[in-house]
Parts: C-alpha cells; structure tokens; sequence
C-alpha cells in the first residue's frame, strides 16, 4: 500500500474507512460521538454530527490535529471546541440537491392538495380544483447551496422568488428579488422554505410577532433547523388559520415527546428528518471528503472552510 502521509481518525464507518485505506491512505477507525483520546500522530479528523451536544473539551485539543472535516453541512451538532482545530470544514452542498427536492415536492404536494386528492372509491369521483405553482410566490430564507437549488427550481416552474439572507448577494440572479427579511417573507409569500442555519439571529425568528404578519393561509416548509420556528406561536398561527400548512421535516428537539400536537395536527405534514437521506449519501461524502482530501495533500484551500464567524452566524443549512 502506498502511503499518502497522514493519519486520519474517521468515524465514517467500515466500508468508507477500506475505501480510503485502498487509495493508499493510513486510516483508524473512530466510533461515533465525541473523540475523547485519540493517537498523538493523527493529522486529519473525519467527525459525523452524532452525540456531540455537551461533550467536553479533551485535554491538550487540538494536539497535532490539522484539519478537521465535518460530515455534515450543517454545524450546530458540535461544540464550539471542536473549531479550535487549525482547518475545519463542513461538507457543504453535498445533501443540498436531496433537500431542495424535498422542499419542492413539499410545495407540489400542497398547491395539487396530495395526498388528499387520491381517491379510493366511485362515489368519490368529481372535479376538484388544486392550486398553480407557476405564479405563485415562493419566499426563501437563506441562500447557501440548499436555497439557492429551490431558488433556480422556482424560476423553472414560473415563480415569482424572494430571497432574503444576512449577506448580500454581489452578483444576484436575474429573476430574483432580494428582500429585507423574514418579515417581508411572510407578508408576500405563498409557500415560504426556511434554509437558514441555526444561529443567535435565527432563533425562533418565526415567532408570535413575525407570524402575526404573514399572509394569511402561507404554507411554510422547514428542511433547516427546527430552532428557527417558535412552535407554540406555529400552533396558535396554524389553529387561526394565518399559517395554512407547515410542512416540517425538522422540529425541536429531535425527536418530539410522545402526544406533541405536532403528530395529529391537520394543517401539519411531519417527517423525521429525512429529507438529506438518499441512497448514495455515504458515496457522496465520501467522494467529497477524498476531493478534500487531495486539495489537502496539495496544499491548496479547501471547500466548504468554516471561519471563525460562520460558527455562529453564517453557516449553509
């Protein structure tokens, strides 16, 4: 075998770790969670976004650790220490196509009133009518990778997109309109997709205030975090019948208590965080992380680098 340099501690999994180990990589495996002790001579850590809430600093981090790759895009799973490392990066875009998939069949299932449509018996047999997609308003918050696929899928089916983020856009598509924020969302948007991380300044930002404005009967979708929604100013905005539909495939926590409202609730399409999940998942990360990988080796930057800032504030969903 040859030796690429460099010990790398993955918690990818067996499979993965052969993978890598039959490019010529020196590869230990790692279980999932956090990384208590780990070999003086590991250079690179491969880290999933399972069982890190809480978990101690390990004495001596980051030691001789020089990058660290997050299986994830997201980056709120992991304690603040852990970006302490020299390099860290997320794996950002590799889930987004999957999610705005999700997002849109979200919106398709709602304006064509699926699966409520399908019948199952004669007498069940008439017209009924289902809303249009095209010319509708799709509003979005957040404009990583997730938000920009369902952003140019929008545009395709003919409609009318708002975007609104913490950063300004320098080169923004033609079609899009920019907005100030959530609050502009709600008041124009048909069918609102939340893509945004999970931050201090999008905390629970659909709340009782922020709802109050929305265009009445608005469908939001949420594939973020389920932080950005105040669920008890979503059930109070949903029994009204300012919100008519709230498709969630993310809540909080994660998974909610056995009798939350959430699970019976007839304006509420719960999914247990799903959207990410396809059958080449496992490929596609680790294809992105070998591609790292090889930047790495070469000494040229990598993709998907978190700054210091983006741990708080500025991360993809």
């Amino acid at each position: 075998m040859v030796d690429n340099g460099g010990l790398i501690a993955s918690q990818f999994g067996n499979e993965a770790n052969e993978h890598l180990r039959a490019l010529g990589h020196c590869v230990i495996d790692v279980s999932r969670g956090p990384v208590a002790v780990l070999p003086a001579e590991v250079e690179v850590l491969l880290v999933t976004p399972f069982g890190w809430r809480g978990a101690p600093r390990p004495e001596g981090w980051p030691g001789r650790i020089r990058w660290v790759q997050l299986a994830s895009a997201g980056i709120d799973s992991y304690p603040d220490w852990l970006f302490e490392a020299p390099l860290v990066t997320a794996a950002t875009g590799v889930t987004a196509g999957p999610v705005s998939e999700f997002a849109l069949a979200a919106i398709f299932a709602a304006a064509k009133n699926m699966p409520d449509c399908w019948i199952d018996a004669a007498d069940q047999w008439q017209w009924r009518r289902s809303g249009s997609i095209a010319g509708s308003i799709l509003g979005i918050l957040g404009y990583g990778a997730i938000g920009q696929r369902i952003a140019a899928s929008g545009l395709t089916l003919g409609m009318k997109v708002l975007v609104a983020r913490r950063t300004p856009v320098l080169s923004p598509r033609d079609g899009i309109e920019y907005v100030g924020g959530i609050g502009d969302l709600l008041a124009r948007s048909d069918h609102l997709v939340l893509a945004a991380p999970a931050s201090a300044a999008t905390h629970h930002i659909l709340n009782e205030s922020s709802l109050s404005a929305a265009r009445r009967g608005i469908h939001i979708v949420n594939v973020a975090r389920g932080s950005l929604i105040d669920q008890d100013a979503l059930l109070a905005a949903l029994d009204s019948g300012q919100v008519g539909l709230a498709t969630l495939d993310v809540t909080e926590p994660e998974p909610l208590e056995p009798g939350h409202r959430f699970y019976t609730h007839p304006r509420i399409r719960l999914s247990p965080h799903i959207s990410f999940l396809t059958p080449g998942l496992e490929t596609d990360l680790l294809s992105y992380f070998i591609a790292n990988l090889d930047r790495y080796r070469q000494g040229r930057s990598l993709h998907g680098q978190v700054e210091t800032v983006a741990v708080v504030e500025d991360a993809e969903a």
